[in-house]
């Protein structure tokens, strides 16, 4: 597992590029000395990332293999902004930001925001709950307009 040589194998330099200076930067923090008590949550981030390069560079070559148009900067999530599409990547920069904003101007200390950030993934968990159950998403994915009840229309 080396950072960045499967999505350079699948001719995303770019993308490889991101990947080994996102996992330098992981490795930079676990070895800080400013992290306070935070190194077992980043070693699970260092191990979380390694794996999630291997699983997005297996599935990218799978779509190149089967001849489907792969862009440079693809994922095994969608972070396309679409109508109608949560910007999740997009509010999840700016509370971190936020987080650390406070942080530098002594408001908030991260160790006290580090108690809860738990909460995070329950809201995140709720938040997909309620897409996932909501009836007009499912309605539409599983409406076709050449079937009704195993008839076909002629």
């Amino acid at each position: 597992f080396i950072p960045g040589v499967g999505a350079i194998y699948n001719g995303q330099y770019a993308k490889g590029l991101i990947h080994a200076v996102i996992f330098g930067l992981l490795i930079s923090l676990l070895t800080s000395t400013h992290v306070g008590g935070s190194e077992p949550l980043l070693g699970i981030m260092v191990s979380a990332w390694v794996m999630y390069q291997a699983f997005e560079a297996y599935h990218t070559a799978r779509k190149r293999r089967y001849g489907l148009a792969v862009e440079e900067f693809s994922s095994l999530f969608d972070v396309r902004t679409g109508s109608g599409k949560f910007p999740t990547g997009a509010i999840f920069l700016i509370g971190i930001g936020f987080v650390l904003l406070l942080d530098t101007t002594d408001i908030i200390r991260f160790d006290q925001f580090a108690r809860f950030w738990p909460l995070s993934l329950i809201l995140i968990g709720g938040y997909m709950l309620y897409t996932r159950m909501n009836p007009a998403a499912t309605q539409e994915s599983t409406s076709s307009p050449s079937s009704t009840n195993g008839e076909t229309r002629q």
